[in-house]
């Protein structure tokens, strides 16, 4: 079986490239930390592959956690047998190109208001347990001033939504907040615009606020959202508003530069400290520390729970999760033998939230769904290269295979376990295109900034 997993095929270069990072930092002798902190790239820059980056928390994503598990002091510097590794990522927050190409927009949103002052948001997007449809809610209540528990959101009924094209590629709330946001907007408009003309007063004075459409100088010339309502639909109509999102086009001009251009990233930093057993190769983590850069915390709980998630999983696939095959079949026939961690088995997790307000996100928000698992497998291993001397080059790291690893390092062999050799693979020829490292990102989208309650 196989199917779409968090990171869509991320973490496996992401684990190689950042064991790879330490090797290197050990042979210049620098702390791995201070290395990757000096290689960040720049906020509203250029990749050498041309993708635009806007804003870029890494280095404070470094910061944070390095300082939170007083890093300086334990790197190479624990009793043999524990040990503590750092690794950092990056991820895309949605796909800058649709699955099949097209310029049509990549979420749409209906949003529309009673005339008791209900509102309701209609959009395409799926809820699998993420919260996007708290989100959504969220949105289109600071827009409008009122309370988010007044909003109801129907979802993923495509007789009666408008077109999303998925949970994926960690887009559902830059892309479908993004297209609320604008109907939402565009329903203000009418409200207050309504309100000003009762009061033969300019519309720019008055603001959705508290569950009021009001001057805030001047609080009695106002209406509660419900009066505004019916106002607004004496003057309008039915009041109902469009909204869409489609990301900015910003690919590279060579064959395979569809793939990476999104219209922000998000960043991650992890440390796991661990201990490992050097007679039974037990392995237990025993904490970790991970810092990501989610734009702007829209629900900083939410946030939260969805980068301990990736935490958990991340911990999941590298001490126990494995697919094994025998002559065609699964060798763990169920879940009973398809061990991931139970709550005995996942460590005290530090989260700590990164808020760089993207410009191109709602509000400022950037994606939490995928991104912060990235860093947790490779920071493992290289937590147990600092605790054992040892590398682990596959995962799962399983006790088996750090037996086998220590046994060598104790025959002063090389101590090091997985692929020995590259499978054969015929690379094609390079295609050799001008770096843009460095170069202004393109301009971005104007910034929203939730109203002050």
């Amino acid at each position: 079986p196989c199917g779409p997993k968090r990171g869509h095929g991320t973490p496996q270069p992401r684990f190689a490239l950042e064991c790879h990072m330490d090797r290197i930092a050990e042979q210049l002798g620098l702390d791995p930390a201070e290395m990757r902190r000096g290689i960040a790239v720049d906020e509203y820059t250029k990749t050498a592959n041309h993708l635009t980056v806007s804003t870029c928390g890494l280095r404070e994503c470094i910061d944070r956690v390095v300082e939170a598990s007083v890093w300086r002091e334990k790197h190479r510097k624990l009793p043999y047998g524990k040990g503590v590794g750092l690794a950092c990522s990056s991820y895309i927050t949605g796909a800058g190109l649709a699955i099949y190409w097209n310029d049509m927009p990549h979420s749409g949103a209906i949003v529309k208001i009673d005339r008791g002052g209900g509102v309701a948001v209609l959009c395409g997007a799926i809820d699998i347990g993420q919260g996007s449809d708290s989100i959504l809610a969220y949105l289109v209540a600071e827009v409008l001033g009122i309370d988010p528990k007044d909003i109801r959101v129907a979802t993923a009924d495509t007789d009666l939504t408008p077109v999303d094209l998925g949970a994926y590629s960690s887009r559902v709330t830059l892309m479908a907040g993004n297209a609320v946001i604008e109907a939402a907007e565009r329903l203000r408009a009418m409200l207050i615009e309504a309100v000003a003309k009762k009061f033969d007063l300019p519309s720019d004075r008055f603001v959705c606020r508290g569950g009021r459409v009001f001057i805030p100088d001047d609080p009695d010339k106002g209406f509660t959202f419900t009066e505004a309502a019916v106002l607004a639909e004496s003057l309008f109509g039915t009041l109902a508003a469009t909204g869409s999102y489609k990301p900015p086009k910003r690919a590279g001009k060579f064959k395979g530069a569809g793939v990476g251009p999104t219209p922000c990233y998000s960043y991650s930093a992890c440390v796991v400290e661990l201990h490992v057993d050097p007679e039974t190769a037990d392995i237990k983590v025993d904490q970790v520390w991970i810092a990501h850069d989610v734009g702007r915390a829209l629900n900083p709980l939410l946030a939260e729970g969805q980068v301990e998630g990736s935490v958990y999983m991340g911990l999941g696939e590298a001490l126990m999760e494995e697919q094994v095959f025998r002559k065609g079949l699964h060798k763990f026939p169920s879940m009973l033998e398809y061990k991931s961690p139970t709550t005995l088995e996942t460590p005290e997790i530090h989260t700590i939230l990164v808020e760089t307000v993207d410009p191109e996100g709602p509000f400022g928000a950037k994606e939490a769904g995928q991104g912060p698992l990235l860093p947790v497998i490779p920071a493992v291993a290289n937590a147990i290269y600092d605790a054992g001397g040892v590398r682990i080059d596959e995962i799962p790291i399983t006790p088996d295979k750090l037996f086998k690893a220590l046994e060598l390092r104790r025959q002063g062999k090389p101590a090091r376990v997985g692929p020995e050799k590259l499978p054969l693979f015929t690379f094609p020829e390079p295609i050799k295109v001008p770096s843009a490292f460095g170069e202004p990102a393109d301009a971005t989208v104007k910034r929203r900034e939730p109203q002050q309650s």
